[in-house]
């Protein structure tokens, strides 16, 4: 009888043992990497934040008169240091393995992102509508530098 506990607790560590690798291992191969395409992350995750920041600074001069774009209360400010924050992390996300192009241009890049970022989010936080156009032009013009060195002619990056 002793042998049949004995065989049956060991049955139950090695079960509990290979159990707790398994998910260690799916755990650490889902750390750090990429989770869909370079083009998803642009599409869904960065450009509708970018998009919010740029909808958020500036002046439309139209027919009837210049629409001024800042955010008129607190919510739209609060919205406005969404979106940067969002900006600012999609740059390092862009280092990530599955995501970086290289470890040279493709870091600056994304780098420069985050920075830029970071100072839409700072302007936003201060309600600072020169000071969000002029972040929100820096990260206009890293997402440019970026698209000319890297996009592809099937429109994926």
């Amino acid at each position: 009888m002793s042998w049949m506990k004995a065989s049956f607790a060991l049955m139950i560590s090695l079960t509990l043992g290979l159990t707790g690798c398994g998910q260690q291992s799916e755990q650490a191969s889902i750390q750090g990497a990429a989770t869909g395409s370079t083009y998803q992350l642009m599409t869904e995750y960065l450009e509708p934040a970018a998009d919010k920041i740029w909808s958020s600074a500036g002046a439309i001069i139209t027919i009837e008169g210049e629409q001024d774009l800042q955010p008129t209360t607190d919510e739209g400010w609060a919205a406005v240091v969404h979106a940067a924050s969002v900006v600012a992390e999609g740059g390092n996300l862009l280092m990530l393995r599955g995501y970086a192009a290289d470890q040279g241009d493709w870091v600056e890049y994304a780098q420069g992102m985050t920075r830029a970022a970071l100072k839409a989010r700072q302007a936003a936080i201060d309600q600072d509508a020169e000071a969000l156009f002029n972040a929100g032009g820096e990260i206009y013009n890293v997402c440019r530098a970026c698209h000319n060195k890297y996009i592809v002619e099937a429109g994926e990056i």
